[in-house]
């Protein structure tokens, strides 16, 4: 089965679609991109091989694909959506759909009903997470009561706690803080920088109270890149605990037991295999498996080409909605929350959204 999208944008993202598209050609074909400007248009049919449109009403008249990404500035974001389901197209939003509080609910206003957007939410996709989701929903370590999670920001930090957590579309009071302290920053976005002086970076702390059941949130600037910090993930349960990739549980009332996640890498050491992620399992059975063996990709790359596949899946009605609209603004709602106690210093409850029926 090869899903077949359309993009609209010209930037980083809609490249990164496009580099998955290439190097997944008999599952991920690209029918165009629109993008504002004609240089940029220019340059993307140049390095890819697409066509280049000013408009979706143009994209759509030369191949109505299986979707259409949207993968603009936040600001743009909600017009880019709209201008999709205008059309009657399934869409698939980069993250967040709408830049604030007040974009939210006029977006969802517009298309929440239409039931035609999904949200490109890919953490709990990448191999570990998944691994660990599929366990903490088996009930290995019982009823998941609280998670922490240090490893990414805002809104993807928030859909790893409620989908670890179970959590819907519940009220939430958030606490947080943020404080500056000096760490080397050697590694960004755009390269090594050469410099390993310390600067002032800030961490933010928050907890989220679910009434029962707790998310902890702590991200400090450039976590994703910065080689010098780690990324801890714990999940606790009513009868064990999972923390990274180690599991302790109660296998009876007097037998506490430990297990490991364990990945299988091809091509490591003396493994002549092509270099690849097979699978992690647990205690000698598989939970995760690479949906793309044979590849190479990167987990992240993995994660992406694993929410574009079963978009398109969903859009021919053959497969679930992967992440809809409605989860993706309780994401944003509940980070918009994180950032507003971090500014103010007082707690900020969450109320019921029209996105939670």
């Amino acid at each position: 089965m090869t899903i077949t999208f359309g993009a609209i944008g010209g930037g980083r993202r809609t490249r990164f679609f496009l580099r998955l598209a290439a190097a997944l050609p008999d599952r991920l074909r690209v029918s165009g991109v629109v993008t504002r400007g004609e240089e940029s248009g220019a340059r993307i049919t140049g390095e890819w091989g697409v066509p280049a449109f000013r408009s979706v009403g143009e994209l759509l008249r030369h191949e109505r694909p299986d979707y259409v990404t949207a993968a603009v500035p936040w600001p743009a974001m909600p017009d880019a959506i709209r201008a999709v389901a205008e059309h009657e197209m399934p869409v698939l939003a980069e993250t967040p759909p709408a830049p604030d509080l007040d974009g939210l609910r006029a977006l969802w206003g517009d298309v929440g009903a239409t039931g035609l957007v999904q949200v490109a939410e890919q953490y709990l996709l990448m191999p570990g997470h998944a691994a660990r989701l599929a366990l903490v929903r088996e009930g290995v370590i019982g009823e998941p009561t609280s998670v922490q999670v240090s490893s990414t920001h805002l809104y993807h930090a928030v859909s790893m706690i409620r989908g670890l957590l179970g959590v819907g579309f519940e009220a939430a009071e958030v606490r947080a803080g943020a404080f500056a302290a000096p760490l080397a920053n050697p590694l960004v976005a755009g390269g090594w920088t050469g410099d390993g002086t310390p600067q002032q970076l800030t961490t933010t702390i928050a907890t989220v109270d679910f009434g029962g059941r707790m998310g902890l949130y702590d991200f400090t600037e450039n976590q994703w890149w910065n080689p010098l910090r780690m990324r801890r993930i714990v999940v606790r349960g009513s009868t064990g605990e999972l923390v990274d990739d180690r599991v302790v549980r109660l296998l009876d009332p007097a037998t506490p037991v430990e297990s490991h996640l364990i990945r299988r890498d091809t091509g490591v050491d003396l493994s002549l295999e092509f270099r690849d992620l097979k699978h992690i399992s647990f205690d000698g059975r598989v939970l995760y498996r690479n949906p793309f063996d044979g590849s190479g990709l990167s987990d992240d790359d993995l994660a992406v080409a694993d929410i574009l596949e079963r978009t398109g899946a969903w859009a021919r009605q053959e497969g679930p909605a992967p992440y809809p609209l409605a989860e993706a603004c309780q994401d944003h709602l509940i980070s918009l929350a994180i950032g507003e106690s971090a500014r103010t210093g007082g707690a900020v409850t969450t109320g019921k959204e029209a996105w939670a029926g």
